[in-house]
């Protein structure tokens, strides 16, 4: 079992940053890769960004391509999210999840489906 506690969500202006921390109870948590999503009211949750554990290797969707930076530290058990020059569509909920199944190429990781274990979210609000 995994537990994951997200913080660090906020207000901020557009062109602004934030850094999403997202911290997983378990011995574990360096076999498991992770992801994080974002859910705006009204729509769907989507995939927002990916990292594997072994050579940290990553992924994102376009819209935040040079923009968010995904990273984690096992030591620390933490999973985060550097968010640079913000925009108002990327207010949401951000929620951290945990996928225990190994092997596949990183864009597998973008299907809400192959994750076993999320977090409760935290707020990101971006102001014009």
């Amino acid at each position: 079992q995994v537990q994951l506690v997200e913080s660090g969500g906020g207000l901020v202006q557009a062109g602004g940053s934030l850094r999403l921390s997202c911290a997983a109870s378990g011995r574990t948590f360096s076999s498991f890769i992770m992801g994080w999503f974002r859910q705006a009211p009204g729509k769907e949750r989507e995939f927002v960004a990916a990292i594997r554990s072994s050579f940290g290797d990553t992924y994102y969707r376009d819209s935040v391509k040079g923009r968010f930076t995904i990273s984690r530290d096992n030591a620390k058990n933490t999973v985060y999210l550097q968010m640079n020059n913000l925009e108002p569509e990327d207010t949401a909920a951000y929620y951290c999840a945990a996928s225990g199944r190994t092997g596949y190429s990183l864009n597998y990781y973008a299907r809400r489906s192959v994750y076993d274990y999320w977090g409760q979210g935290t707020q990101v609000t971006v102001s014009p």
